[in-house]
């Protein structure tokens, strides 16, 4: 795979849930997506973005922009 660039599109890319059924990036056709990951678990990186994300998610919705990472439910 290619190095991604800011602003390229996504490749199209599959994964697991954490209960078990798969998402894809096409469940989100027609929609605005933030790709939510981070190299490492509790670091303060992780931790800030985790909380922008949270405390944001409001204003995303609002946007129609759907987070996608942990704990995200299926479209």
């Amino acid at each position: 795979m290619s190095e991604l660039t800011e602003g390229s599109p996504a490749p199209a890319f599959s994964g697991p849930t954490q209960d078990g059924t798969t998402i894809s990036l096409s469940d989100f056709a027609d929609k605005y997506v933030a790709l939510y990951f981070y190299p490492k678990d509790d670091t303060p990186g992780c931790t800030t973005q985790a909380c922008s994300f949270r405390d944001n998610i409001e204003v995303l919705r609002a946007l129609d922009v759907a987070v996608v990472g942990e704990d995200t439910p299926k479209p």
